[in-house]
């Protein structure tokens, strides 16, 4: 008997062909490559090594800015949050790494920074998410002091983030490009606007970089379209064993707080997985998962360690056979959909204690 406890597999070929797909669809822009969140729960330096052929990575704190070239990764690098700290200009300096600019403070940091080479500056714009970026009305105190400062690189890009792009039939996208084309008309600046869901699903949005995260690691951005049907495959699975079978009789009930009545006779299947391994806590009964060619339904409450799955009558698993929890027969999607959450959230949440392949 064999027994594996919670185990994440990268399939770095999945990971590759989704570039590719990506590529696909936008062959004319540069590939911002987004990594924040440790590559979204899939490894940061792992993912950056895999991508050599991305133009830039993009992250959201310093420190995984210096990871990244602690570890030898020599692309170009961009905070998407910018820095908070003006002192942390000269690590940027230093160590030849790219900031937005959203806010007043970041800007006069940047001008009057004391720096021995100029930065790589983004210039955030909020066109309608109202979350960062400067307001529109600012564009030209915030664009001419960059663009005349000896601080900054010349090559300074101009950028904004939609907030609905992953429903096609949502108008907002439309109006916040018209915004963001009528704001950067005739400028020279490279121009990025389109996330995942823009690339997927706004082909007239992608601009000179596009900045895919979620579909880079084989899930949908869009609310109307699966995977499959945009030809990514995942890159994340996520397995533990069957560690224990129970018998339970027709109205026995299971887990915590009785949550879940066998209406019949049936078999319990014990799975170490639990939310202290990032599996959510909040998957309802009936949450598939995936068992030996089948889906089988979770039965009762999660708990830190361990799920209980219901295998039914006549089954014939064993323990140390393996679950799936997400992966290729089963796409992280359905279960943020069963846990009333999103596929982000499943992604980044698997805790240190998983043993990554």
């Amino acid at each position: 008997m064999s027994i594996r406890t919670a185990t994440v597999h990268i399939n770095l070929p999945a990971l590759i062909g989704n570039y590719n797909v990506i590529k696909s669809m936008a062959p004319e822009s540069k590939v911002l490559a987004v990594l924040k969140a440790n590559g979204y729960g899939h490894g940061l330096v792992t993912i950056a090594k895999a991508l050599p052929q991305a133009d830039a990575f993009g992250v959201a704190r310093i420190e995984e800015a210096l990871e990244l070239r602690t570890a030898g990764v020599i692309k170009p690098i961009v905070l998407l949050e910018g820095v908070f700290n003006p002192g942390d200009l000269a690590i940027l300096a230093a160590n030849n790494l790219q900031t937005i600019v959203h806010t007043k403070e970041q800007l006069h940091a940047i001008l009057q920074a004391d720096i021995d080479r100029p930065l790589k500056v983004w210039l955030k714009i909020d066109t309608g998410m109202h979350r960062l970026g400067i307001e529109p009305n600012q564009f030209k105190d915030f664009y001419f002091p960059l663009t005349e400062s000896e601080n900054v690189h010349s090559d300074l890009v101009l950028m904004s983030h939609f907030s609905c792009a992953d429903d096609v039939n949502n108008s907002s996208t439309s109006e916040q490009f018209t915004l963001f084309n009528e704001l950067t008309k005739g400028l020279p600046n490279p121009r990025s606007i389109a996330n995942s869901a823009g690339v997927c699903g706004w082909e007239s949005t992608h601009c000179d970089w596009i900045r895919p995260g979620l579909m880079l690691y084989g899930v949908s951005p869009l609310l109307d379209k699966t995977s499959a049907n945009l030809g990514l495959k995942p890159v994340m699975t996520l397995q533990s064993s069957v560690i224990a079978i129970q018998r339970v009789k027709s109205g026995d009930t299971v887990g915590y707080g009785n949550a879940w009545q066998a209406k019949e006779d049936t078999n319990i299947g014990v799975i170490a997985i639990g939310y202290g391994d990032g599996y959510p806590r909040h998957a309802n009964n009936g949450t598939p998962i995936w068992l030996n060619g089948r889906r089988v339904p979770l039965a009762g409450r999660v708990s830190m360690d361990m799920i209980t799955v219901d295998l039914g009558n006549n089954a014939k698993d064993k323990i140390g056979d393996i679950a799936t929890l997400w992966g290729d027969e089963l796409p992280v999607e359905e279960i943020a959909q069963h846990s009333t959450t999103i596929p982000y959230e499943l992604l980044c949440n698997i805790t240190r204690r998983v043993k990554y392949i």
